[in-house]
C-alpha cells in the first residue's frame, strides 16, 4: 500500500459548503434492541471547489428522531466558517483543524458525539474532492494499491421472521447475514434457528445485540448461540465497558467479539485493538474520523492481525464511501449493508453497485464514483435554514 499523504495536488479552497437533509418512511420500520427507527434519514455535505467540482461526505444521523436537522444547524454553524476561512494542503490539515477548534465547543456543549460526525461528514467530502481533483478513485487516493473485491453482508436483519428476508437477501447476491439480537433468549434463538434452517450450513451468520446485555447474560447468550456456527457477536455489552471487560468475556464465552461502531478517537481504538479476544473492529467512518481518523484505524487493525469490517447504517454515500475504505486496506473482513429498504440508500449514491456471489467490485472513477440524484430524492428533503443557526 503506498502513502495516502503522498498524493500531490494543489491547495485545496471550498467555494461551496451545502447541507442536505434527507428523511424516508421505514417501511417496515428497523428494530435493535435499545430502540425503533420509523424512518432513515441522512445527512449530506457536499464541497464546491473554483472549478465546480464536488465531493460529498455523509454525516451519521440516525438517533435521535430530531438529529439529521441538529446535525445539519452544527455542520453549517460550526463547520463551514472554520472549513472556509482559508486553502487546504490536504483533508488530513483539515480534519486536525476542525478537530482543534470544535474540541472547547464539545466540552461547553456536551455535544462530542454530534460534533465528531459533523467533522467526520466534512472529513469524507474533502477526502472525495481530493481524489475528483487527482483524477484518483478514492480506494487508490487513500492508498490502495488494485481494487480488489469487496466482500459485504446484509445487516440488520428484524426479529420478526428475519429468515425471509435473509432468503430474499442471498437471492440478491449475498452470501452472510447479521441477525439481530436481544429481545430475550427464546425469541433470539428461535431466530437463529429458523435462518439456518432456511439458508444451511454453509451460509456466513453473525449477531448484533446492540449493547443490550450485562457481563453475565453476555456470557450465557454466547454459550446458548454457539451451536449456530456464527462469524461473531456484536456488541453485547455497551460501548463503554473498559477493554479489560471485553477481555474477560472472550475468555468466558466461545464466540468470536465484535464492536468500534460507538468508539471515538485513536486512543480508544488503539485500547480495543490491543485488546486479547476483541477480533473484529467496525469503526463508523460517519460517527468519528472520516477518511482520516479510520484509516489509520484500519490500518492498525490488520497489522494487529484482527478483522477491518466497517459499520455503516444510512444512506447510499456512506456506505459507499465504507468499501472505498475497506478496498483500500484490504484484509480480511466485510462492509455492512443494511438489508432493510431504504431509497436513501440507491438514490443519494447512483451509479449502484452490483453484488456477484457476496463481493462488490469497485471501479477507477475518480473520488467515490458515485453521486447523489438531487432530482429523484426531492420528496425526501427536509428543509434547514441557510445559517444554520
Amino acid at each position: 500500500m503506498t502513502d495516502p499523504s503522498s498524493s500531490s495536488s494543489s491547495s485545496l479552497r471550498i467555494e461551496g459548503f451545502d447541507v442536505f437533509v434527507f428523511r424516508a418512511p421505514a417501511d417496515p420500520p428497523v428494530q435493535t434492541s435499545f430502540g425503533i427507527m420509523r424512518d432513515r434519514p441522512a445527512v449530506l455535505v457536499r464541497l464546491t471547489d473554483a472549478e465546480g467540482r464536488a465531493g460529498w461526505g455523509e454525516i451519521w444521523c440516525n438517533f435521535p428522531t430530531v438529529g439529521a436537522e441538529h446535525r445539519a444547524r452544527l455542520a453549517l454553524a460550526y463547520g463551514k466558517p472554520v472549513l472556509m476561512q482559508q486553502p487546504w494542503a490536504h483533508p488530513r490539515e483539515a480534519f486536525a483543524e476542525l478537530t482543534r477548534r470544535l474540541a472547547v465547543l464539545a466540552l461547553q456543549t456536551g455535544e462530542h458525539g454530534p460534533l465528531h460526525q459533523v467533522v467526520a461528514g466534512i472529513d469524507a467530502a474533502l477526502w472525495d474532492l481530493h481524489a475528483r481533483r487527482a483524477g484518483q478513485p478514492l480506494w487508490k487516493a487513500l492508498g490502495g494499491a488494485t481494487a480488489q473485491p469487496v466482500q459485504v453482508y446484509a445487516s440488520g436483519l428484524n426479529p420478526t421472521e428475519p429468515e425471509k428476508l435473509a432468503l430474499q437477501k442471498r437471492d440478491e447476491g449475498y452470501r452472510a447475514f447479521k441477525l439481530k439480537v436481544g429481545f430475550g433468549a427464546e425469541r433470539d434463538l428461535a431466530n437463529l434457528r429458523a435462518m439456518r434452517e432456511a439458508l444451511g450450513r454453509e451460509a456466513a451468520m453473525m449477531v448484533d445485540a446492540n449493547q443490550a446485555w450485562d457481563f453475565e447474560e453476555s456470557v450465557r447468550a454466547g454459550h446458548r448461540m454457539a451451536e449456530f456456527n456464527l462469524l461473531w457477536l456484536e456488541e453485547p455489552l455497551r460501548a463503554d465497558q473498559p477493554a479489560e471487560r471485553w477481555q474477560a468475556l472472550a475468555k468466558a464465552q466461545p464466540l468470536r467479539l465484535a464492536g468500534g461502531e460507538n468508539l471515538a478517537g485513536l486512543a480508544q481504538y488503539r485500547d480495543f485493538i490491543a485488546t486479547e479476544g476483541m477480533s473484529v473492529m467496525q469503526p463508523d467512518l460517519g460517527k468519528w474520523g472520516g477518511f482520516t481518523g479510520c484509516l489509520t484505524v484500519a490500518q492498525e487493525t490488520i497489522a494487529a492481525g484482527k478483522w477491518y469490517c466497517p459499520h455503516w447504517l444510512g444512506g447510499g454515500i456512506g456506505l459507499v464511501a465504507s468499501m472505498h475504505l475497506k478496498t483500500a486496506v484490504g484484509g480480511p473482513g466485510y462492509v455492512e449493508v443494511d438489508s432493510n429498504p431504504n431509497p436513501l440508500r440507491e438514490l443519494l449514491a447512483v451509479p449502484a453497485f452490483a453484488i456477484h456471489e457476496g463481493f462488490v467490485q469497485l471501479g477507477d472513477a475518480p473520488g467515490l464514483g458515485v453521486a447523489p440524484d438531487l432530482d429523484s430524492c426531492r420528496d425526501f428533503l427536509v428543509a434547514v435554514p441557510a445559517s444554520g443557526l
